[in-house]
């Protein structure tokens, strides 16, 4: 395991066990937050800004280095990346996570409490991931593959 999977793997471990120690890792949570008129439940409001938080003080110190520890430059989005496919997935992420109550990383955090509501959404999010690799590789895009590492 090279040193980027492995920082990749440590990072998705501590982000899970965030979602977990949130609550985020129930869909009640997060439907309880979009049930703005019966009872709402703000607790993911709470979560959504100390990410905010954590990310804009992270990206200023990680930023101030010459490059990352594990690759050799940053790879930042650049202006104008929003494109039909970009909003269409997340119209369908935002679909899904209404619906559902999950969204991918919860998703695979509640892993360790399997239901049949969380295996519909991990094998239609599967699904559709699969999907969009099959219509990429017969369809044009609009925009170029970028540093697939």
């Amino acid at each position: 395991m090279n040193r980027q999977t492995l920082a990749g793997l440590i990072a998705g471990l501590l982000f899970g066990v965030g979602l977990g120690l949130a609550g985020m890792t129930d869909p009640a949570v997060v439907i309880g937050f979009l049930d703005l008129a019966g009872a709402w439940n703000p607790a993911l409001a709470f979560v959504m800004g100390g990410a905010v938080v954590v990310t804009f003080i992270g990206y200023r110190l990680v930023l101030q280095r010459g490059q990352p520890v594990f690759a050799p430059r940053f790879q930042l989005p650049g202006p104008g990346v929003v494109d039909l496919p970009l909003a269409a997935g997340a119209a369908l992420f935002g679909i899904g996570w209404g619906l559902t109550g999950y969204c991918p990383g919860p998703a695979v955090a509640s892993l360790s409490a399997p239901s049949t509501g969380l295996a519909i959404y991990l094998g239609a999010m599967i699904a559709g991931m699969v999907a969009v690799k099959v219509w990429r590789g017969r369809t044009p895009v609009g925009r170029p593959a970028e540093d697939t590492q």
